[in-house]
């Protein structure tokens, strides 16, 4: 429905002077210049919502995540603005730096820190829900993909098209598109394809001074940084243009489990051996989790689960191969198309049809606090039973081990942000989760994972510790309020982008030296200092 600039200035006015607003913003006149900014940036009406709007809730709550996240005491977006129009975002981005006020992107609403909806400030949060357009073309083996599109309906509409096109991303279908691009992105493919963001060839994004920008008018150097150095600490990403990677008609997946009694601690120090040399078109991803033997006691489940870029046919003398210990069988491996392995791996084993991928509502909310690591040596049997010692003391963890190697290896570190290439034999992700009812000893649950964490340091990568954006952990330090230094965001910065950091810093001081687009964790700009020079505070 359009509306006039004047109507949409009333309607504003109606609501948005109800509310509070950070100091800068309290005065009517600034409010007033505010709303007139927006009408006079757009000939539309803007989708926008207030604390007092029967819809804030539901739209807030839509996509959250981790419920750890959002309680009544973390502090609420003043204003959810949903934009229909890129229209919508430029005025957005535009008034709201020209008067001050904070701003967060929400994409897929999966940031386990809860950053896209989460700020110590008052905020506005644009909300990318309706940016959801995806178009595949299978002339160039190309597609445009929106922001706010996930992960789930992307695949879907690849399959749609082609049943010999696919792409390498992450295996929770309900991922936002938006953030997921913008870390890096790994998932059942990275060994044959790398990461998703080695594979984005062109995007658009309003800059904080309202403009699309492009590859070609954006510059390499900006370009570089959006894929995998995240997005926003630069700008607010609209979509992606992506190269389409090649899958073959018949895939094969297995999954094979072993508890402690079965020997999972010999074969996990085996796998650890193996895993980043097996075939490029092998992916052998493992979950760790608490669990009860036949006796009623607590013991470990340690779960090796497949994707195979071909038939069984081949895939059983390659990994007897390469891996008999694992004791793979025909029986165990099950053929099926490249789509239906994206379902597999997102536990839907039962005959789902591929329409559940086009299901947005978060698959795995709760509580929840994750952390992560790579590692570059094989941990010793020793240090794996230490670990299972240490997970048997607590209460619901999941682990898993996403193997690298394969094309990972062949990728420069820095040929884009994301530098955890060559070398690693794995990443770790970490998961501790915890009922509503626990929530109120989140403390409790929180401490126990850290402990954990502490004791896995004399098995992962030094020098930094390494750590994956995507799994998002304010525990490695975070900006501090308004301004935010080099000194304190090189701490969290080297371990996720290692050397790549300051290079990000460097293209973040030229596009946003005003350091409108931030957050407890994003890209610092270097500072002016009394003679006129930059400094790293």
């Amino acid at each position: 429905m359009s509306r006039s600039p004047s109507i949409l200035v009333a309607i504003l006015s109606a609501f948005l002077f109800s509310i509070s607003w950070v100091p800068a913003a309290s005065n009517p006149v600034i409010q007033s210049n505010f709303l007139q900014c927006l009408s006079s940036h757009s000939q539309s009406f803007i989708p926008l919502y207030t604390r007092t709007n029967s819809s804030y809730s539901t739209i807030l709550e839509s996509t959250i995540d981790n419920l750890r996240c959002y309680s009544l005491a973390i502090p609420k977006p003043l204003l959810i603005v949903t934009p229909k129009q890129e229209s919508h975002i430029q005025a957005t981005v535009y008034c709201a730096k020209s008067y001050g006020l904070q701003f967060r992107v929400r994409s897929g609403g999966h940031d386990y820190e809860g950053q896209s909806y989460v700020a110590d400030s008052p905020f506005i949060m644009l909300d990318m829900t309706n940016f959801r357009d995806i178009n595949v073309s299978t002339e160039d083996n190309s597609a445009w993909v929106q922001a706010g599109a996930i992960l789930g309906e992307l695949y879907y509409k690849i399959a749609q098209k082609s049943k010999y096109l696919g792409f390498s991303a992450g295996l929770c279908p309900t991922i936002g598109v938006g953030g997921h691009f913008s870390g890096g992105g790994f998932g059942p493919m990275v060994r044959k394809y790398g990461v998703a963001a080695d594979h984005i060839v062109d995007v658009r994004m309003v800059d904080g001074k309202g403009r699309i920008l492009t590859r070609a008018t954006m510059g390499e150097d900006l370009f570089w940084a959006i894929r995998g150095g995240g997005g926003a600490s630069f700008g607010a990403i609209i979509s992606y243009k992506i190269s389409l990677v090649a899958v073959p008609p018949t895939v094969t997946v297995f999954s094979v489990s072993k508890t402690l009694e079965e020997g999972a601690t010999k074969l996990l120090y085996r796998y650890q051996q193996v895993v980043d040399k097996l075939h490029e078109d092998l992916f052998i991803r493992v979950s760790i989790l608490p669990t009860t033997n036949k006796s009623g006691n607590k013991t470990i489940l340690v779960a090796f689960t497949s994707l195979y870029l071909g038939g069984s046919k081949e895939l059983l003398p390659l990994i007897k191969k390469s891996f008999p210990e694992l004791g793979v069988q025909s029986k165990d491996c099950k053929e099926m198309s490249w789509i239906q392995s994206v379902l597999y791996f997102a536990g839907y084993t039962n005959g789902e049809s591929i329409d559940t991928l086009l299901n947005r509502t978060p698959q795995f909310r709760g509580y929840f606090k994750g952390k992560s690591d790579f590692v570059k040596e094989p941990i010793p049997e020793t240090g794996l039973e230490g670990l299972w010692k240490n997970i048997l003391e607590g209460d619901t963890f999941l682990m898993f081990f996403v193997p690298f190697g394969g094309k990972m290896n062949e990728i420069s570190e820095s040929s884009i942000p994301f530098p955890h290439r060559k070398g690693n034999i794995y990443n770790i992700q970490y998961v501790a989760r915890w009922t509503e009812q626990e929530n109120p000893q989140a403390g409790k649950h929180i401490a126990w994972i850290r402990k954990l964490y502490d004791y896995m340091a004399p098995y992962v990568s030094k020098n930094p510790r390494a750590a994956y954006l995507n799994y998002r952990d304010l525990d490695l330090g975070r900006n501090g309020h308004g301004e935010t230094s080099y000194s304190q965001a090189v701490t969290w910065g080297s371990k996720y982008f290692k050397n790549n950091f300051n290079r990000l810093v460097q293209v973040k001081t030229k596009v946003d030296p005003g350091n409108f687009f931030r957050n407890e964790q994003s890209i610092p700009p270097l500072r002016m200092g009394a003679e006129g020079v930059l400094v790293n505070k």
